[in-house]
């Protein structure tokens, strides 16, 4: 009997998702999602700190365009990549809130020009220290990791619930209203719109929210019509950096925080997308961080980080393309020099913005507990070391006075749950895993 030839299959051949340009038509509006997510969280930072130092107003201006320049610049940087520095991954950039405390510290000591300088020094630092964290990524389980993307997304909640109750267009019941229309309309576009559609369910439900809120009467336009409609960000106005040593120690602490949740972010993106959750991209991300920091300095803003907003929307949506996310820092650039466009995002009601805020986040601490599944949660070492890094770092989201007590060195570290989370998990999965090798090693 003659033999039937056989022909192997040949594998799939093409681009990864990651790297694959959708077309203009679908690019744009999966680009103003990410920018309508991520806006209100660039431009808060430098809102609560210009005002915590009494500022003018024209002065919080030019720092909040400082701050949507460089998250933008960040963005491109680490999403579209220069040679060994960026992840080459979907990721947001922007400033973090956990340097809110130190920079009005700092700031009321010393000036913002003393802050911007630890800003510098910090993002030189961070990529000096980088290859460090990816050698010694495998202390970074997802026992750690997990632990502490999950509570990134937790901790988060209670801003989202701010921007509902608190934000412009709170309006009481009807805020409360509209923001629980805007989750159900996240979910009926999950669950009934073809998946051509379902992509766009944030931005829908932003839009279509921001429709209700104007019968609702809370909609307010007013800043469209009094911004400039074109400025540019002047770092020299608040004169050249300074470098002053307890205000560089205390943004250091800051930035080892920022590096834990940037390698917990980094790793979570990576696993969604199916590519980079490994050390090498670890460190390009961290390089970018740093690269991005000690840009942020030099242009009169503050230290930046991944966003963990881009996570859950990433999850969200099922978009992988890094090129979605370099044209949302694109936008970002554009805002910083034409004000009136990032009046119209900010015009957002906060019922609508924290409504999708809130599956963002929660999005996100449910990415972190898929990830901490994968842990031996059998094993009681593991199942103490969860238990205690979520106890602990949750105390500071409950009870943000908790600390009050200490000395504010102190309270920069444990006012922030994230931080208090990956030291708790850090430190006790070296201490059940790792220390009884190594004194083994050491007795021998």
């Amino acid at each position: 009997m003659m033999a039937v030839p056989t022909h192997a299959v040949a594998p799939e051949t093409g681009p990864h998702p990651v790297d694959v340009r959708p077309p203009m038509r679908r690019l744009v509006p999966l680009s103003l999602q990410h920018l309508l997510v991520a806006y209100a969280g660039m431009a808060t930072m430098p809102l609560l700190v210009g005002n915590a130092l009494n500022l003018p107003e024209d002065r919080i201006r030019l720092l909040i365009s400082a701050n949507l320049l460089v998250s933008g610049l960040a963005t491109l940087l680490q999403s579209l990549g220069v040679k060994q520095v960026g992840a080459r991954l979907p990721i947001v950039m922007g400033s973090t809130f956990t340097a809110i405390t130190p920079a009005v510290l700092i700031g009321k000591e010393h000036g913002l020009a003393a802050v911007f300088g630890a800003t510098i020094v910090s993002g030189l630092v961070t990529v000096a220290v980088a290859p460090w964290f990816g050698r010694g990524l495998h202390l970074f389980p997802p026992l750690v990791t997990g632990t502490v993307i999950a509570v990134i997304g937790f901790s988060l909640v209670p801003s989202a619930a701010g921007l509902i109750s608190g934000g412009h267009g709170a309006g009481g019941g009807r805020g409360l209203a509209l923001a629980g229309v805007t989750v159900l309309l996240v979910v009926l576009v999950e669950w009934l719109a073809p998946p051509s559609l379902a992509r766009f369910s944030v931005l829908v439900a932003m839009a279509a929210g921001t429709v209700l809120a104007l019968p609702l009467g809370l909609f307010d336009g007013s800043g469209m019509t009094d911004a400039h409609a074109v400025t540019a960000p002047d770092p020299t106005a608040f004169g050249a950096p300074t470098f002053v040593v307890p205000a560089i120690a205390a943004m250091l602490v800051v930035q080892l925080v920022n590096m834990v949740e940037s390698v917990g972010d980094t790793l979570a993106v990576g696993q969604i997308v199916e590519r980079g959750d490994d050390a090498p991209t670890v460190v390009r991300a961290l390089r970018a961080d740093g690269v991005a920091t000690a840009a942020s300095g030099a242009l009169a803003s503050f230290p930046i980080v991944t966003f963990g907003q881009s996570v859950g929307l990433v999850s969200v949506t099922r978009v992988r393309s890094r090129h979605v996310v370099a044209l949302s820092g694109l936008f970002m650039v554009v805002l910083a020099f034409v004000p009136v466009f990032g009046a119209a995002v900010a015009a957002v009601p906060g019922p609508v913005l924290g409504g999708v805020s809130l599956v963002m986040f929660g999005m996100v601490g449910a990415v972190g507990l898929r990830i901490l599944a994968r842990a031996d949660l059998t094993d009681s070492r593991n199942l103490l070391t969860a238990a205690l890094a979520f106890g602990l770092g949750m105390i500071p989201v409950g009870s943000p006075d908790f600390y009050a007590p200490l000395p504010p060195y102190a309270r920069t570290v444990l006012d922030s749950g994230i931080a208090v989370t990956g030291i708790i998990a850090f430190a006790l999965n070296l201490l059940f895993h790792h220390a009884p090798r190594l004194r083994k090693d050491h007795a021998r």
